[in-house]
Order: C-alpha cells, then sequence, then structure tokens
C-alpha cells in the first residue's frame, strides 16, 4: 500500500495553486500511478456532456476513448455518485473490458466545486482483490483536496 501522507502532501506540493482540472488530473494520474506496483491504469474519465465521459490524462496502456454513465465500472461510478470497489471484473454485471488485461477495478467520483461531477479516477490492476477501502477512503481524501476549488 502506498504511504498516502507522504503521496498526499507531494501532490500538494506539486498542484499549489493550479486550478486548471486537466493539469491537476495529469498530475495526479502520473503521482498515484507510480506509488504502487498494483496500478496497471491509472487515469481519468472526465465529463464531457452530459451522460457521458471521455477519457483524460491517464498513465498506461490504451483506455476507453469515451464511456457513458450507463455502462461499466466508471458509468456506474458517475451515476450513482458512489465509490466502485470491483474485486472481480468478470463478476461486474456490463463491465467495459478496456485492456484484457484488467481483473480488479476501483473507480472514484471526482467532484468540483459546489459539489458538481467533473469525473472520475480510475485504478485498474492486472490482480484480482487488489484494491481495499482504505485505498478507496485515502484517495478520495487526495481527490477532494485537489478538486474542491476547481
Amino acid at each position: 500500500m502506498p504511504d498516502y501522507p507522504a503521496l498526499a502532501a507531494t501532490i500538494r506540493a506539486l498542484t499549489h495553486d493550479e486550478t486548471d482540472p486537466v493539469a491537476l488530473m495529469a498530475t495526479l494520474a502520473c503521482e498515484v500511478h507510480h506509488a504502487d506496483d498494483r496500478f496497471d491504469w491509472t487515469g481519468f474519465y472526465r465529463v464531457t456532456e452530459p451522460g457521458v465521459l471521455k477519457i483524460g490524462p491517464y498513465q498506461g496502456g490504451h483506455g476507453c476513448l469515451v464511456i457513458p454513465f450507463d455502462k461499466g465500472v466508471c458509468g456506474a461510478a458517475a451515476r450513482t455518485g458512489q465509490v466502485q470497489l470491483v474485486p472481480d471484473v468478470d463478476a461486474f454485471p456490463g463491465h467495459i473490458a478496456c485492456a484484457s488485461s484488467t481483473r480488479s477495478e476501483l473507480v472514484l467520483p471526482v467532484f468540483g466545486r459546489g459539489g458538481t461531477l467533473i469525473g472520475v479516477f480510475d485504478l485498474d490492476s492486472d490482480r484480482p482483490d487488489a484494491f481495499t477501502w482504505d485505498d478507496a477512503r485515502e484517495l478520495a481524501a487526495i481527490l477532494q483536496e485537489t478538486f474542491a476549488g476547481v
């Protein structure tokens, strides 16, 4: 598990006074991706129009370019505004296989100023059951601190 306090401090230092959401997403995706070898694909899907997510800054192999809110784990996080922790993607109804190597997934909604959904933060692992609720809690705190003013 990453040293989340150190990761949060690094992200805070790198993003201090930055308000551009894409720059923030790029920095956060990079730092989180390299913080733990469980993270095989780490990135954002941005809300670009009602009910639609488009790929944003990410680290790892290719991802799906467009994900509707009614499809997959990312769509479920966007649609419900709730964290999706999926220990086995094959058991998730409607899972979208953007990468055949993905075995488990953690997706967190990302809220900007006023609680507006601006996207989701997607972490994929090539290991089954790779993520914990501790990961979700720590990453949600980092996302909230980073994007609350955007």
